[in-house]
């Protein structure tokens, strides 16, 4: 069973989890309707492991998977929020908990699943941060422990939601791309260049992931009061 987190004060702005705190804004319906169309997605089969990441850094990528992961959990499913982004991890600044234990500690042997994954304050999902970065991300990512980290996580959870880092960035991304049932890729209006974001799933394609759509983040609403905008 998942830990209760410990309570930590930081100097990070706080990160808000907008399908939680206000689900019936229009921000959370652009969130579910993103569930829904990645329900439909897998239609050869039910979505267990995905991956959501960018094509470059400052995209939306990790407040879209927690934002994501809330919705998923809100439908009733048991969900895994994984920081899977090795060098540059915010998953523990955006639920508020510690950083001392995570998915690096699992990857070297030195800790179970259930004793790094923690609760969250939001019902039936449970979050595990990267741990202490490591020197040798890729590696760890693409290691034999990783698979089995991904395997133990399937039996234990309805989806397991990894934050990667940027696809154009680091190879790490398209490493732990196959190993995955989808990956969803973030994209920021008036920001991400039409060529990155094509390089991008190139990149991915290349490796056999199953590039399962992109999120517009950023963009804004015509004939409406209010703008599509979550920054990371």
């Amino acid at each position: 069973m998942a830990r209760k987190p410990k309570k930590h004060a930081y100097n990070k702005s706080v990160r808000t989890l907008i399908a939680n705190d206000n689900p019936k804004s229009p921000i959370s319906e652009q969130f579910r309707t993103i569930r829904t169309n990645l329900q439909f997605a897998q239609v050869d089969g039910e979505l267990e492991t995905m991956i959501i990441t960018s094509a470059s850094p400052s995209e939306g990528k990790s407040i879209t998977a927690a934002n994501v992961a809330v919705v998923y959990a809100q439908q009733g499913k048991k969900v895994l929020l994984v920081d899977a982004d090795l060098r540059k991890p915010t998953v523990h600044y955006t639920f508020r908990t510690g950083n001392t234990h995570g998915l690096s500690n699992y990857l070297v042997g030195s800790q179970p699943l259930r004793e790094l994954a923690h609760m969250s304050s939001v019902d039936k999902l449970d979050i595990m941060s990267s741990g202490p970065i490591p020197p040798n991300p890729s590696e760890l990512l693409g290691s034999k422990k990783m698979i089995e980290f991904i395997e133990e996580a399937k039996k234990l959870y309805d989806l397991v939601i990894f934050d990667t880092p940027p696809v154009l960035a680091v190879a790490d991304s398209q490493v732990l791309a196959n190993h995955v049932d989808g990956v969803l890729l973030v994209v920021r209006s008036k920001q991400t260049e039409k060529e990155a974001a094509m390089k991008a799933k190139e990149q991915l394609v290349q490796t056999k992931a199953n590039v399962l759509g992109a999120v517009l983040n950023d963009q804004e609403v015509k004939n409406s009061n209010y703008y599509y905008y979550y920054g990371q």
